[in-house]
């Protein structure tokens, strides 16, 4: 066992994967989040532009045999399972199996890499609501941290970049990740996380006109949220572009959505190019620094990273 580790634990998102499973999914996500019925249905209308079916699910498929592999290969040997936040296979049910197998320590390596409440803070308390459901016995479960400047993650980033690059030369480039609200952004180190992996890989690319914006926004307008949102930029400013989603360790909805079918659209209607990079994906330098990660044990999340953002009081309402 490396790190007194004996099994490895990948935790994802999760999504749909049929049309009748989309609005429980939504209520999962949304369960406690004071979001409008109707935003939701409106979220919901993209997963059924698609059948239904987020593609987060089939990639986690991909990837699990590739950690195993890669583990069994170099090391440290480990059994890898897997769990999601929001839909099945559901975290809890996949704690008490790890228990019913024995796991006693597992790391945990979360598809987040950057810190913020909802990227690393929550997962920690997803991971511990877990282990409360499965009660005497739970393994426990050490969170791998943010991984945003570590080597590997830029190189495959890197090369995605450079693949759209090579694909339209010339063109301005455009780093995404997912919108929070500023309340959010102020209590973590995520806007300083993506400024400076997006400024490494526009380097290594050697492009230097490169912009960081953001993108599926779901709060409601009188809340202040990270901008600008890619739509809007795209139309204030357009140019041949490259849209590089670094915020995303996969295409699932929001970056198939959001920037494959909308931001496409309005490029089209500027009559102006764009090509998306790739995210990182099943990238082999990706299933590298997961083993390495683990190998070298590095500092756990501590109790008091990413808290929550403070939520102003509610108005006083006239009886």
């Amino acid at each position: 066992m490396s790190g007194g580790y004996d099994a490895l634990l990948v935790v994802s998102f999760g999504g749909p994967e049929r049309m009748e499973d989309v609005i429980p999914f939504l209520e999962n996500v949304l369960r406690g989040k004071n979001v409008p019925r109707e935003r939701m249905l409106e979220v919901a209308e993209h997963y059924y532009h698609f059948g239904g079916i987020s593609p987060i699910n089939s990639q986690m498929r991909e990837l699990v045999p590739l950690f195993e592999a890669e583990l069994s290969e170099h090391g440290p040997r480990l059994p890898v399972y897997w769990g999601n936040r929001n839909w099945h296979p559901m975290l809890a049910d996949t704690v008490r199996k790890m228990r019913d197998d024995g796991v006693r320590r597992a790391a945990a390596f979360v598809m987040s890499a950057y810190s913020s409440y909802s990227g690393c803070r929550q997962y920690l308390e997803d991971i511990q609501r877990a282990r409360a459901a499965v009660g005497e016995n739970a393994p426990e479960i050490v969170k791998v941290p943010p991984f945003s400047e570590h080597p590997l993650f830029l190189e495959a980033m890197t090369d995605r970049v450079h693949a759209a690059v090579t694909e339209l030369p010339d063109a301005r480039l455009v780093f995404t990740a997912h919108s929070v609200p500023i309340s959010m952004a102020e209590s973590s180190p995520y806007v300083e996380q993506l400024e400076a992996a997006s400024r490494h890989v526009a380097e290594a690319v050697g492009v230097s006109n490169w912009k960081l914006v953001y993108q599926s926004r779901s709060g409601p307008p009188t809340q202040p949220w990270l901008g600008p949102d890619i739509c809007d930029y795209l139309r204030e400013s357009p140019s041949d572009t490259i849209i590089a989603p670094i915020g995303f360790l996969s295409d699932h909805m929001e970056v198939m959505y959001d920037l494959d079918t909308e931001a496409r659209a309005v490029c089209e209607q500027l009559g102006v190019r764009m090509v998306r990079a790739g995210t990182v994906g099943t990238h082999p330098a990706i299933i590298r620094m997961v083993a390495e990660l683990i190998e070298r044990v590095p500092e756990p999340c501590t109790a008091t990273c990413c808290p929550a953002p403070q939520r102003p009081p509610s108005p006083a309402i006239s009886r």
